[in-house]
């Protein structure tokens, strides 16, 4: 019998997980527990040559344990280490049979050569139990002086080749060339809880001007052309976003950040997943989400679930709370505030929001840079203005591989101090005009996109965006003369878990909501590493 032992020992599986040598983490976590007969691993066959001895094993001596998947993988090599942490379990269990009264199960034989054999691996047995003394002390260490034991970090490195088409607004023919940017960002995510998720964001990039200014938007004459993820500056690392959600209930969680907290972060853009993206989904600023959500500060908000189905957010974000000089602060300042009603079924989702905002002179984008620069400000950068924008959007899946979506809104803007004013003429300039306060002005947008999860291969996402970017309709002081028009193709392309790339290509009519410019044709190739 002993010698049947031996002779299969090689192939035994892994034996007992805590007495593994190398590699013993790994096994220790992969192996299941002890087989009480051989017919429980899947791999193992009566035609096999070993079947008897390792039947003999289990039944007769109880040492034989199996994988997860209830495999024995019988064939795998065995080092001298596992040999001996195999034959050491054996023997220890051989010992407790004696103890129990059931040495009649073991010859006299086979206990004399397992006693030999005990002694001839000694050393390796000694080796072993001081490798895992020395693991043990080492994890010991590494929990008590490790960065934390709470925090994550996932990232996302963009970068993009991109140039536009086509005269510029204002300009004489085609300024903009070839260009090459790049924008990181790494997320510090930590739980005290479990439940609850505190981030802190560091980011650099480099799509931007020194003076803070889009570049593409400087050349081209309009921001219609700008790319959703243009942020920061000469990729100089800054901590911009500072974000805490903890959950007070099962309905009720909160929101709270000092900086860099948009709307996007205390509620979702109903869009389908991935479409917002700024790695993986709709490459330009426009065609992104809906522009209700382009506004932020920091500040606090209250998410309450109904329903499983039906939330409830209720925001407030100041433009600069961490300034405490005049017309600043927390509520001396800019700000907005968001009420937003989600409602999600198995197919699709809707949401309907409302958005109440106050920038003083000098501030002014109602609409975050993604319409015409009079849509941004109705009566120039000098004149204090309010808004208030009610919008919509939602999306549904007809199939796995089909999905459409669509958002809107409408918004009403009003002057709250007079005075001349800098507005844009909607071809590249600005004319000085008298605004009074209590002056109005009125604009609207829309758009409509198709995508295709999976077509084309695992993970790809092709999709097609047809909108119109925010024009002022109406006005006591100027408005828009025509209608933009925005038209927007890009493929996702996944080559793996972590890396995608991403042709993308729009053309704008009318940009400017001005028929008098020229078309303009945005290309980019987007590279993704999400890790």
């Amino acid at each position: 019998m002993l010698k049947k032992i031996l002779y299969t020992f090689p192939l035994m599986l892994l034996i007992c997980p805590s007495v593994w040598a190398a590699p013993l983490e790994e096994n220790s976590r992969n192996l299941q527990g002890q087989v009480t007969s051989v017919s429980e691993l899947s791999d193992v066959q009566p035609t096999d040559w070993a079947f008897q001895a390792l039947q003999s094993l289990v039944e007769r001596y109880g040492c034989i344990a199996g994988y997860p998947d209830s495999t024995y993988r019988g064939n795998r090599a065995l080092s001298r280490y596992e040999f001996a942490a195999g034959l050491n379990t054996c023997m220890n269990r051989i010992a407790e049979l004696l103890a129990t009264s059931t040495g009649e199960l073991v010859s006299k034989e086979d206990l004399a050569m397992l006693q030999k054999l005990q002694t001839e691996f000694t050393a390796e047995l000694t080796t072993l139990r001081g490798r895992v003394d020395v693991l043990e002390a080492r994890t010991a260490t590494l929990e008590a002086q490790q960065f934390s034991t709470t925090t994550k970090l996932n990232a996302q490195i963009i970068t993009a080749i991109s140039d536009t088409f086509g005269g510029s607004v204002g300009g004489n023919g085609d300024r903009s060339e070839v260009y090459f940017a790049d924008r990181g960002r790494l997320n510090f995510e930590s739980s005290f809880t479990g439940k609850d998720l505190l981030r802190v964001r560091l980011e650099f990039g480099n799509f931007l001007n020194s003076n803070g200014t889009s570049q593409i938007a400087s050349v081209t004459g309009t921001g219609m052309t700008r790319l959703n993820f243009d942020t920061n500056s000469n990729n100089t690392v800054s901590i911009p976003h500072v974000r805490y959600y903890f959950p007070v209930s099962d309905s009720v969680s909160f929101v709270v950040g000092p900086t860099g907290i948009g709307y996007t972060d205390i509620t979702e853009t109903v869009t389908p997943p991935s479409i917002a993206d700024d790695g993986n989904g709709v490459p330009s600023l426009f065609g992104q989400y809906n522009p209700i959500f382009r506004r932020g500060g920091g500040g606090a908000a209250v998410n309450w679930k109904f329903t499983e189905d039906l939330t409830l957010t209720l925001g407030y974000l100041a433009n600069n709370p961490n300034v405490s000089s005049d017309k600043n602060g927390l509520f001396n300042g800019g700000y907005n505030a968001l009420a937003h009603l989600m409602y999600y079924g198995k197919q699709g989702a809707l949401g309907v929001a409302y958005s109440h905002g106050y920038n003083p002179s000098g501030t002014t984008s109602v609409i975050g840079g993604t319409g015409s620069a009079l849509a941004n400000s109705p009566f120039g950068n000098n004149i204090a203005t309010s808004n208030n924008i009610v919008g919509a959007q939602g999306y549904y899946r007809f199939s796995p591989n089909f999905q459409i979506h669509a958002w809107g809104g409408y918004i009403w803007a009003n002057a709250k101090n007079s005075g001349f004013s800098d507005i844009s003429n909607g071809t590249g300039g600005t004319d000085s005009l008298f605004v009074r306060s209590g002056d109005n002005a009125n604009a609207w947008y829309g758009a409509i996109g198709l995508s295709f999860p999976d077509v084309g291969g695992k993970g790809n996402l092709p999709g097609v965006l047809f909108g119109l970017p925010p024009r002022v309709s109406s006005s006591d002081v100027r408005k828009d003369s025509d209608r933009s028009y925005h038209i927007e193709a890009f493929y996702r392309w996944r080559l793996n878990d972590n890396i995608s790339v991403t042709p993308g290509f729009w053309v704008i009519l009318n940009p400017e909501n001005n028929s008098r410019n020229d078309t303009q044709y945005v290309g980019v190739i987007r590279t993704t590493f999400d890790f």
